[in-house]
């Protein structure tokens, strides 16, 4: 009986050349993905270029300066008027914040959203445990208020206070003293031209603290005024 010769080579297993046609497949896969991500500038400029052509605009290669004869040009200076009072007004605010910090008051500006806030620290405002500012601070709303007036924005003044409990026969908390802080400057603005209509005025006491209430710097921090501008009020 014959033998049977012996493999020289092992044959491969099916499963082997299924698997490298897939290494195959995802190399061309990717290989016409980086193809089709790689941009030529040049045609990107021509590209940009039709397109703003064809609206009207100027051409947006240095040798073309002219005008395409009977269109219109695009004109963005004054596309955007909200985002020309958004700087406006944090300019505004930013002037304010200057005239507290030189009168040697805490203040801050921060952007919020949709919405500006001036921040100041209430200890050289009001007097501990008062309601009334003091004659210095009335001069600085006065200030505030004339310059911001004839604006139209709607401003929300909202009062804070630290945790420490208020010992007081006028207020039995924190709450009712911050939110009478926030109404006196109110009728400050009020009495200075400010239309009530844009107006507001809110107390949160000891809630929503800045830092935690757990070292008398931090209570200082926590102890202050608000002024909240919202973007979406800007006329």
């Amino acid at each position: 009986m014959a033998r049977k010769k012996k493999q020289e080579c092992p044959s491969i297993p099916g499963w082997l050349v299924s698997f490298g046609d897939l290494m195959s497949l995802l190399l061309t896969f990717f290989i016409l993905l980086f193809s089709m991500s790689t941009v030529s500038v040049e045609k990107f400029n021509q590209s940009v270029r039709g397109i703003t052509e064809a609206f009207g605009g100027r051409s947006m290669t240095q040798d073309a300066r002219t005008l395409i004869p009977n269109k219109i040009e695009l004109n963005f200076k004054d596309m955007h008027p909200k985002l020309k009072k958004k700087k406006q007004l944090k300019k505004e605010l930013m002037q304010i914040k200057q005239m507290f910090e030189q009168a040697g008051i805490e203040a801050q500006v921060i952007e919020h959203g949709d919405k500006y806030v001036l921040r100041i620290n209430s200890d050289k405002i009001f007097n501990p445990g008062s309601d009334v500012p003091t004659k210095e601070a009335m001069a600085y709303f006065n200030t505030f208020c004339k310059r911001f007036k004839n604006s139209g924005y709607r401003i929300n003044i909202i009062g804070y206070t630290d945790n420490r409990p208020i010992r007081s026969k006028k207020f039995a908390n924190n709450w009712e003293l911050s939110a009478m802080r926030a109404v006196n400057i109110l009728r400050l603005f009020v009495a200075c031209g400010y239309n009530p209509k844009l107006l507001s005025a809110v107390g949160r006491g000891e809630y929503d603290p800045i830092v935690p209430n757990d070292t008398p710097q931090n209570r200082a921090k926590n102890r202050r005024v608000e002024f909240e501008i919202q973007l979406n009020d800007i006329p």
